[in-house]
């Protein structure tokens, strides 16, 4: 099962003692912006704990946490849902990794270094920033614009689908590369793209779940 953070332990204190319970109300008293409240509630309504309703608030889940959507997607990995990932070389020109963007209709392309190995991660808006600049994206490698490690935010097939889709809303980020963890003769970590997990892979997850509850 996920493990909560400190926050979310209180979130679901604050919601039993007053709910229902507008996500604003919970902000003031955490005295927080409801921005950064939105990723935990957002985990915790995915999870099962919290049940969100329109023009009401936030409710505890009859369930007392262990709800069927909780249940289900805790059986999942990420190795059961990611999909290919998209790969350039470090040394290949902006302009061929944004042929490759479009061309494999990707939002986010996972760079390696010469051995194979993640080196960096470059967006549609990372593309956007370079072409309204002065760089000549056919000479420019597409190391110099991409985000490098370790600031990059990964996930490990074993990893439950639940954690990554909370990794996912709380960097604000439309993907995670699925990578395995090697450990070189220097004692140095090296990551190897296995596959990535989108937002598309977990609307489609629970498109999919939905359709199995309404033919069962």
């Amino acid at each position: 099962m996920i493990e909560l953070t400190e926050r979310q332990g209180k979130i679901l204190d604050i919601v039993r003692k007053h709910q229902p319970i507008t996500g604003e109300r919970i902000a003031e008293i955490l005295d927080v912006t409801r921005a950064a409240l939105r990723p935990d509630l957002a985990v915790l309504t995915m999870s099962g704990y919290l049940e969100a309703k329109p023009r009401v608030g936030y409710t505890i889940k009859s369930e007392g946490g262990q709800g069927a959507i909780k249940k289900i997607l805790c059986q999942y990995r990420v190795k059961d849902v990611k999909s290919m990932p998209v790969v350039i070389k470090d040394v290949s020109s902006i302009y061929d990794a944004i042929v490759t963007l479009f061309t494999e209709d990707a939002g986010t392309i996972y760079v390696t270094d010469r051995d194979g190995y993640l080196a960096g991660v470059v967006s549609r808006k990372d593309f956007l920033k370079t072409t309204l600049g002065h760089i000549d994206i056919y000479k420019v490698p597409v190391s110099v614009i991409m985000t490098r490690m370790p600031n990059i935010i990964v996930t490990t097939p074993d990893e439950t689908v639940i954690e990554a889709v909370k990794k996912i809303v709380e960097h604000e980020i439309d993907s995670l590369p699925v990578v395995k963890k090697y450990i070189d003769e220097n004692g140095d970590e090296k990551l190897e793209v296995v596959g990535r997990i989108t937002k598309t892979n977990i609307a489609r997850l629970l498109l999919d779940l939905a359709n199995q509850k309404r033919e069962g």
